[in-house]
């Protein structure tokens, strides 16, 4: 996680990628970078064949340079630490498909970006606090008097249920919400499940409704496999099971996709988290609210904490709405200068050849439970 004070949505930002795009232009005109042919994995030094390659295609990018130091594991290691990818030091197959994208291929995702920062970044400009989640990314950034406050680790919409783009403001806290499952998520997921396993309503503390607004129904009975049960809502109560976990940060918006906390925190050490069906999920959204809730009277984070270990639903409304962008960008430089670069995680980019494989990035699973 970066730990720099620049925002993605800055001047700054956007100046660092005009920069970028010009040296890469060169790099391009030049010939662009050698290809590291396929193979087992090695370690430079190891006497692979393929290391002089390596090295060059490095020294192209500028991760190995006399400036910066350290060797060919060390200019490796940056050049994983800046694509997103684990730093091992090990050329891998995930390594080596990043490093054969052509230099072509990046440049057009450096100018796609340029001009997606270019339009964002007077969204928020004028906004002395707001919260920016970039869903390539996987990261939240809140935002104070144009320098980071805090990062945050979030889990996104998978393949099949993309995150959108969103711009909306946080005006409230809801702690211990209930979750009203929406009818996407019912049709597809719940009720399917429903079919092979009634009992999942009883484990999960789901309550079958005729209508938002109408009688409860006991489930028993329910033929799950009638066109009639589509028609149903289901909410499920407040607790450490609720699939919004113990918080949710609501910020009303056309497509109902929400910042919230969650009950399967194991999945924010995975590195792909593209695996909810469409929110976004906040590790440590505990600390968030703090952040979110500082200028409201009486809610400073012993309050905060109170209020978690009673267990009982407490709305909290802001007193000024927070902005906050849902965006996609897949190439920036942090405040060192470093070009950072993301895959292309919904293939939005349209680069030609830039979506490569993820070598079974979306193989991880996101658990048992249904989810937003």
């Amino acid at each position: 996680m970066r730990s720099d004070p620049q925002p993605l949505l800055s001047a700054k930002t956007l100046q660092g990628l005009q920069v970028a795009e010009a040296r890469y232009r060169e790099i391009v005109a030049s010939g662009g970078w050698p290809t590291i042919p396929s193979g087992p994995s090695f370690r430079p030094g190891d006497g692979d064949r393929r290391t002089s390659l390596l090295a060059r295609r490095l020294s192209v990018s500028g991760d190995l340079s006399k400036s910066n130091g350290g060797g060919l594991v060390s200019a490796l290691q940056n050049f994983q630490l800046r694509h997103g990818l684990r730093v091992t030091g090990i050329a891998d197959r995930q390594t080596i498909e990043a490093l054969n994208i052509p230099a072509s291929a990046r440049l057009s995702q450096l100018r796609t970006n340029i001009a997606r920062i270019g339009e964002l970044s007077n969204a928020v400009q004028s906004a002395e606090r707001y919260v920016v989640v970039n869903i390539p990314d996987f990261q939240l950034e809140a935002v104070e008097n144009g320098r980071v406050a805090r990062r945050h680790r979030v889990i996104v919409g998978r393949l099949d249920r993309q995150t959108p783009i969103v711009g909306a403001s946080v005006k409230a806290v809801n702690f211990f919400p209930y979750w009203h499952v929406p009818e996407s998520v019912a049709r597809l997921d719940l009720i399917p499940r429903l079919r092979r396993d009634p009992e999942y309503l009883r484990r999960e503390n789901i309550r079958v409704l005729r209508d938002w607004q109408g009688e409860e129904l006991a489930s028993e009975g329910i033929d799950w496999r009638s066109p009639k049960a589509a028609n149903l809502k289901f909410r499920q109560d407040p607790g450490e099971w609720n699939a919004l976990g113990l918080i949710r940060l609501d910020m009303p918006n056309q497509h109902w996709v929400y910042m919230h906390d969650t009950p399967m925190k194991k999945l924010f050490k995975q590195r792909w988290r593209a695996i909810s069906a469409g929110c976004v999920r906040v590790e440590n959204v505990d600390d968030l609210t703090a952040w979110v809730l500082r200028d409201v009277p009486g809610w400073g984070r012993a309050n905060i904490d109170r209020v978690l270990a009673s267990s009982q639903p407490v709305d909290v409304a802001l007193k000024a709405p927070i902005p906050v962008r849902f965006i996609y960008l897949t190439a920036w430089v942090d405040g060192s200068g470093q070009v950072e670069f993301r895959f292309d995680l919904y293939g939005r980019d349209s680069t030609g050849g830039q979506v490569a494989s993820m070598s079974g990035a979306g193989q991880e699973s996101g658990g048992p439970r249904l989810s937003p």
